[in-house]
């Protein structure tokens, strides 16, 4: 037998353990149960260049639960060690010595304390009053041992009979630790960070690990059908996928992985932190920012890295270039497969554009090699349902949709149904109006006019179509100028909360008698207020900028021109204006309980 005393230079590392080692818990488990596919996986090498004698047998890492004693077990059947090797690996607090490792970690945040001296195993000690750890080696007569320490300096190790080989580690629980004798809180934690460990692993007699998941094999070997059964795998309650990219590089860095593109119907589907970032097999976060492109934070699936450097505790991303590597990467591949879709099957593509266009365009506001690939494949669709690139759009309006400045202008709807007579006024024109009707629309559009010079986007309903188009010809209102005085007057009346500026145009018979509209740029400006930061606060206490334009060709105002009772006229004119007002959204309150009150009182007459 010998006793002795962990080699540490302080009294003081095992409450630093305990205390800094991981912000959770649980993570222990996952750091055990990693350290036995180590051990697992390192028999396999041996074996196979001809190191081991003998077969190496079932090889499997098995869980289990003692209540009565309290305690957790995990055992392996990898190398196993020697009674040299637990005195070298387990009784050698990292290797450069306590003193340096607090000095070098002294004021950082506790989750970068621990990161490059292998103390894995010490998480036992997190949970545990003793850890007991049985062991035999793999080689050839040697006997097997048994270390013991209760979290103090102080060990014992002993030699102790065990057949197999492999090693054991029995973790008698602490007080505060007594949760994990529950074994739905430990198969949760399994199935949280062993998911997908190479190495079969058992938990009441169930295996409760997928050792060879689809990341891990060729895309050569892979089906449609087990791309969308590992989807199902990783997300049970899930929707279909609409496809993925199997990332899977060996030079300059190491990556595989499979990205899947989700379905999202409507803006409140969007969720991140849907990706999760493994390490050989063993899960590490599902916090990629900073490896994943922040647009492709709304894509679901798996990414598995070595090269990118993590803390011992496998939960924090340090800086480092292969990262930026992969995430240009990532970004590459994904435009890539997005102008593959849309060159080889356009129509499959316009189907996905609904979900696929939160990505791209959120992609085009943020990073630009990625906007210069999407300005290939992103598309807008009509309010007729037909697709357009940027190109195809200029193609069929430039002879139409001219601004004074000789600027493309592309005219949208940010709600088609609200903005329906509007749209219709148009089309009826020959103009094309895109639906930019999404979550992110405003900020594109606000992003991608400083990058394409030559457009302007203008809402549908910012003024009246014909304003919106610099356009030669023009008709004259069939209005006197005693008419035309009597009309503005009539129309112009303060509203509460509304800014209003009449004017009265000469246009087609066709079109309404009264339109209202909102200049485009302080449109804008109120929605971003609406949204609040920087000068929201003061764009949205400023009243609501109304352009009235009054049709001076509608038949409707030599009606009311001839209306004897002035009451009655005014109330006429009021409620053009209101309806107008109302197209827009703009008749809220106590004017729109007037409007009602008026519109009864009119059809009591």
């Amino acid at each position: 037998m010998q006793k002795g005393s962990i080699r540490v230079q302080t009294e003081n590392i095992f409450p630093i353990i305990k205390k800094f080692l991981y912000s959770e818990h649980d993570i222990f488990i996952r750091e055990l149960v990693s350290n036995a596919v180590d051990a697992t996986q390192k028999l396999k090498t041996l074996s196979s260049i001809g190191e081991m004698k003998g077969d190496v047998g079932e090889l499997r890492i098995d869980i289990t639960i003692d209540k009565d004693k309290k305690t957790l077990s995990i055992a392996d059947r990898g190398i196993g060690m020697t009674e040299e090797e637990v005195d070298k690996y387990l009784n050698q607090v990292a290797f450069s010595g306590a003193e340096e490792f607090l000095e070098k970690y002294k004021g950082q945040n506790e989750a970068n304390i621990i990161g490059h001296f292998g103390l894995g195993f010490y998480s036992s000690f997190m949970v545990s009053s003793k850890v007991e750890v049985i062991t035999k080696s793999f080689k050839e007569d040697t006997k097997a041992v048994k270390w013991e320490c209760d979290g103090s300096p102080e060990f014992v190790l002993e030699e102790t009979s065990k057949e197999d080989r492999g090693t054991t580690i029995v973790m008698h629980l602490n007080e505060e630790s007594l949760e994990f004798l529950e074994a739905d809180r430990v198969r949760t934690v399994l199935e949280k960070f062993c998911k997908f460990l190479p190495v079969p692993i058992f938990f009441e007699d169930k295996q409760i690990n997928n050792p060879v998941p689809a990341w891990t094999k060729k895309p050569s070997e892979l089906t449609i059908e087990d791309y969308q059964s590992f989807y199902k795998e990783l997300y049970p309650f899930g929707e279909a996928p609409l496809f993925w990219i199997h990332l899977n590089v060996d030079y300059p860095f190491n990556l595989t992985g499979v990205l899947y593109f989700p379905k999202i119907k409507q803006s409140h589907e969007i969720q991140k932190d849907k990706i999760q970032l493994y390490c050989n097999q063993v899960f590490v976060t599902d916090e990629v920012k900073g490896i994943v492109p922040e647009f492709l934070m709304l894509l679901h699936g798996v990414i598995d890295s070595p090269d990118i450097p993590l803390n011992v505790s496998r939960s924090y991303l340090q800086g480092d270039p292969n990262v930026k590597k992969i995430n240009a990467h990532i970004t590459k591949k994904v435009a890539d497969k997005l102008e593959e879709i849309f060159n080889n099957d356009r129509k499959s593509f316009e189907e996905k554009w609904e979900s696929l266009g939160l990505f791209v365009k959120y992609g085009m506001m943020t990073d630009d090699k990625f906007l210069d690939k999407a300005n290939k494949f992103f598309v807008m669709e009509d309010s007729a349902g037909k697709f357009y690139t940027m190109d195809e759009y200029k193609m069929a309006t430039e002879t139409l949709q001219k601004n004074k400045e000789g600027k493309q202008i592309v005219l949208y709807t940010t709600n088609p149904v609200q903005q329906d007579a509007f749209i219709q006024q148009a089309t009826a024109r020959g103009y094309v109006v895109v639906k930019m009707e999404t979550l992110v629309d405003a900020a594109f559009i606000n992003n991608v006019e400083m990058k394409w010079e030559n457009s302007q986007f203008v809402r549908v309903d910012s003024d009246i179509v014909d304003n919106l188009i610099d356009k030669s010809e023009s008709n004259e209102s069939v209005l006197t100028k005693e008419e035309t005085e009597k009309i503005k007057t009539l129309f112009d009346k303060p509203l509460d909360g509304l800014q209003l500026h009449v004017e009265i145009k000469g246009l087609s018979q066709d079109t309404v008698p009264v339109t209202a509209t909102r200049p485009e740029l302080m449109r804008r400006m109120k929605d971003m207020a609406s949204m609040g930061g920087g000068m929201g606060s003061w764009y949205a206490q400023m009243p609501d900028e109304v352009n009235l334009t009054i049709n001076g060709n509608h038949p409707i105002l030599k009606t009311i021109l001839a209306e004897q009772d002035a009451a009655k006229q005014e109330k006429l004119a009021k409620n053009l204006s209101d309806l107008a007002l109302l197209s827009q959204g703009l008749l809220t309150g106590n004017n729109l309980t007037s409007f009602i009150s008026r519109s009864v009182d009119l059809m009591l007459v």
